[in-house]
């Protein structure tokens, strides 16, 4: 998962990954992780928002990658 999720997104720590998507390429990225996840013990949680402007965003610690957007 985490080097299809790569192909998409920015990898941010372990299992969250952040970046600006299209509507398509998410789709995509949603359909083939839904053929690799087990749907009985993972799951995948989907953070939007329409404006970078509602978006606040304060690191503690390292930060493996700097980015300004959240997906």
């Amino acid at each position: 998962m985490l080097k299809h999720c790569r192909k998409y997104l920015n990898w941010i720590q372990n299992s969250v990954f952040e970046g600006e998507i299209s509507n398509s390429k998410l789709t995509e990225l949603l359909d083939t992780a839904y053929e690799i996840m087990d749907d009985e013990t993972d799951s995948i949680i989907v953070f939007k928002s329409r404006n970078q402007e509602w978006l606040e965003k304060e690191i503690l610690g390292f930060e493996r990658q700097s980015t300004g957007n959240i997906l």
